[in-house]
């Protein structure tokens, strides 16, 4: 509790209370106000001067953002083997599947055409990553139409294929030398370096190396075609399998069927050898449609496991030598 105060009135000649001046306390609050609001305003001027300062709750947008980008960054990861694989599977539809049933094969602008139409990322523009948020959404879009129009593909052979079981029999869809029995796949189809001239040159088959007597089987139902010695193939098989595909066995030691015989797929037909322009014991194979080499790893689809057929795919792209 404040004194209480007084002074003494000459005029009076008494003691009087001195009164508080109310401007006085009133101009003391407005001071200590303003006081108040310049010291906030410099510590806020302050407080944003300083460089790379964050607030709890900026840091964990941060924090969240960053993360946000990982995922997109693994999603997109995942759509590109989503799509080598995918791709692959259109490639078989359109050069083999669709081809033997009599199907024209689909085209690239049926299978990724994009979407017409009013903007169909619009709500994910204006952000700092709507860039990347839009990029990932147009591939998955691309790749859930790419998969629609296979599946249509399918149903569509699938169909075909009721009623084309001998056809079916006939694709040449197993390895002709089995897996236990191979020393290694040596060369795939493509551009190898050939073991006699030494410069690239264009293998049309799948070098399979294996011991000389290796069993070697028919990878589809055919009919024999020829059973010789030819040339730089040494002694050949041919294998007529109809609807114009055709399989080289080159390279064998000797023959188990003759020509004119019908074989079935798995059937024992020659042995691994070396003749002809062979540099090591070893079966050449080849698969030609209508008269041209096609690459055979797109036919193994009937005895491979998917971690074989990967096994197989990543050592027949190798560019090492042939062994013919």
């Amino acid at each position: 509790m404040s004194k209480v105060k007084y002074y003494y009135d000459t005029e009076t000649l008494s003691y009087r209370k001195i009164e508080p001046k109310k401007g006085k306390a009133f101009g003391i609050v407005i001071l200590y106000v303003l006081s108040v609001m310049l010291v906030s305003v410099a510590l806020l001027i302050t407080y944003l001067s300083i460089p790379d300062l964050e607030t709890p709750k900026e840091k964990a947008y941060k924090r969240e953002l960053q993360h946000m980008e990982l995922q997109f960054e693994s999603l997109n990861r995942k759509m590109n083997q989503v799509t080598e694989v995918l791709h692959n599977l259109e490639d078989r539809d359109d050069n083999i599947y669709r081809v033997y049933f009599g199907a024209n094969p689909i085209s690239k602008e049926q299978r990724k055409a994009g979407f017409g139409g009013v903007n169909r990322y619009q709500s994910l523009e204006g952000y700092n990553n709507s860039a990347l948020i839009i990029e990932s959404a147009k591939r998955m879009d691309e790749l859930t139409k790419r998969i629609v129009v296979h599946s249509k593909s399918l149903d569509e052979i699938y169909e075909m294929a009721k009623n084309k079981e001998d056809k079916l029999a006939s694709i040449p869809a197993v390895q002709p030398v089995k897996n236990e029995e191979l020393t290694r796949m040596a060369s795939g189809y493509g551009m190898r370096i050939h073991p006699i001239y030494g410069h690239r040159r264009m293998h049309n088959g799948m070098d399979f190396s294996a011991p000389v007597g290796t069993l070697v089987y028919a990878t589809g139902n055919a009919k024999v075609k020829q059973a010789k010695t030819s040339g730089a193939f040494g002694k050949l098989i041919i294998l007529d399998h109809g609807y114009g595909i055709e399989t080289y066995y080159a390279h064998l030691d000797g023959f188990n069927v003759r020509a004119g015989q019908e074989v079935v797929r798995g059937e024992h037909i020659g042995y691994v050898g070396d003749t002809g322009r062979s540099t090591a014991p070893h079966l050449h194979y080849e698969v030609r449609r209508n008269g041209h080499a096609v690459n055979p790893i797109n036919y193994y689809y009937n005895d491979l496991t998917s971690e074989e057929y990967d096994l197989m795919m990543n050592r027949a792209l190798q560019e090492n030598q042939s062994l013919d």
